[in-house]
């Protein structure tokens, strides 16, 4: 049975030749070298993905009556507080050979102790330089490390759809283990993705619990994302996963080595929608895509620019932009204080305009305060409302009165929250924090409050 298979092993080595070898060490440079294996790009960036071990110490409230279907929800925060340890396992990548590590927010980024554990079983701990919840991403630094492996990061707009891809991570907790698979679709946005501002690369590459912050790799062995989260109804891979595209991870790695504690954002300024083919053709437009401007604050970048309401942005950066997901994934990687590229169609024209992307200005003065004893709602936190405050608390850009900052014990109880703006007090109407100061000192037996909670308006009416 095995004879008649001789002479093809002897075909396939001789055709292969010297190459064999190479292939087994090597990254492949053919399609006859990538056919034989994906040993090679395996063993080039594997040593650099890493499996990470994070965990926090966090206070809860156990009740007696917390099994009560009736009181539970009375008794919700009373108890003797105790502390437990909450553990979190996932995957990391290093960049560099001094220890710059990525990883996802929820992987890493509220821990109080994290323990980096290399392919070789080189344990080391790590710091969190630079972390945000918003884009899922997280860069650490590794304790006392000399030269260590890493990967390249390759620009991810050059990415293609039906590129072979690896994922490489710690999924479940078995061990690195490597999938394959290709990229599936790209700018990939909204709520299916888990997460309606994101930007993502798909792929179906396999990708399960504790492959968070492993690799998305490509047949050099170069970075092209950060694999963050499936789509699944099951809890395991359904052959739809997403990644974060290195390019972000690049801009995240530069803030993270100027400083940074935070990821600063440039600011838009604006509101828009996509442009369906209804609008299109409203717009006298050829075929769908770009999103429509609707309204500009006075100091958006893209206004000064001049951009004004009921144009189209088709481009930013020189990449088409079709979301508004989109359009904050390219001024992230773009960077505050760089002067970007936009088209737009404007009365019908196309031009081109040049935007110097900026933070939002944090001007006027915020005032803040907390309300005293005189308050009908003491420790009540307050703050006027500028551009800053505006990006801060994701404010309508129409937003005006005193935002709340901290609602308070006694605020909580009555029903605000953090973000809610406060627009009247007893019917004075509410410009600044101090005047929602002065108008709660002021109340009598009855007490008011008009707000403006996202997009919805609602009043708040106590007796005192």
């Amino acid at each position: 049975m095995l004879r008649p298979l001789a002479p093809v092993l002897a075909l396939i080595l001789a055709a292969t030749g010297p190459g064999a070898a190479l292939a087994q060490t090597a990254v492949p440079e053919s399609k006859a070298q990538i056919a034989l294996s994906f040993a090679p790009v395996v063993k080039h960036a594997a040593p650099a993905v890493v499996n990470i071990y994070a965990s926090r110490v966090v206070e809860s409230q156990r009740s007696a009556f917390a099994e009560d279907p009736f009181f539970r929800d009375f008794f919700r925060n009373y108890g003797p507080a105790r502390p437990q340890v909450q553990n979190s396992l996932g995957s990391g990548v290093i960049l560099s050979g001094d220890g710059i590590v990525v990883s996802n927010y929820h992987v890493v980024g509220q821990a109080d102790d994290i323990r980096v554990v290399l392919q070789d079983r080189r344990e080391y701990r790590a710091d969190i330089l630079l972390a945000d919840a918003e884009a899922d991403l997280a860069i650490l630094k590794l304790r006392d490390v000399g030269d260590l492996p890493h990967l390249d990061v390759r620009d991810s707009d050059g990415v293609e759809v039906g590129e072979l891809v690896l994922a490489i991570g710690n999924p479940f907790g078995v061990g690195q283990t490597v999938s394959s698979g290709i990229v599936s679709g790209l700018a990939r946005s909204g709520t299916a993705t888990g997460n309606a501002r994101g930007y993502f690369i798909q792929t179906d590459a396999p990708i399960n619990p504790g492959n968070s912050g492993g690799a998305l790799v490509d047949l050099n062995g170069d970075l092209i994302g950060i694999n963050t989260s499936i789509l699944t109804k099951s809890g395991g891979s359904n052959g739809i996963g997403f990644a974060i595209p290195s390019s972000l991870v690049r801009q995240f790695v530069k803030q993270a080595r100027n400083g940074e504690t935070s990821f600063r954002r440039p600011w838009a300024g604006l509101n828009g929608q996509p442009v369906d083919a209804a609008m299109a053709e409203g717009l006298g437009l050829d075929r769908p895509g770009g999103i429509v401007i609707s309204d500009l604050h006075p100091e958006s970048a893209f206004h000064r620019a001049g951009v004004e309401a009921g144009d189209v942005v088709l481009e930013v950066g020189g990449q088409p932009v079709n979301t508004a997901a989109e359009m904050v994934y390219r001024m992230s990687v773009a960077g505050e204080g760089s002067d970007v590229g936009v088209r737009v169609v404007q009365r019908g024209e196309v031009r081109d305009l040049t935007v110097r992307l900026s933070e939002p200005p944090d001007t006027p003065a915020r005032n803040a305060l907390t309300t005293g004893d005189r308050s009908p709602i003491p420790g009540l936190g307050l703050s006027g409302i500028n551009p800053a405050v505006l990006a801060e608390y994701g404010l309508p850009l129409t937003a005006a009165g005193a935002v709340v900052t901290d609602p308070g014990p006694i605020g909580l109880r009555a029903g605000l929250r953090r973000g809610d703006v406060i627009t009247g007090v007893n019917g004075t109407e509410i410009t600044a924090s101090s005047d929602a100061d002065e108008a709660l000192a002021a109340t009598g037996r009855w007490l008011t409050i008009d707000l403006q909670r996202g997009l919805e308006r609602m009043s708040l009416r106590f007796r005192l």
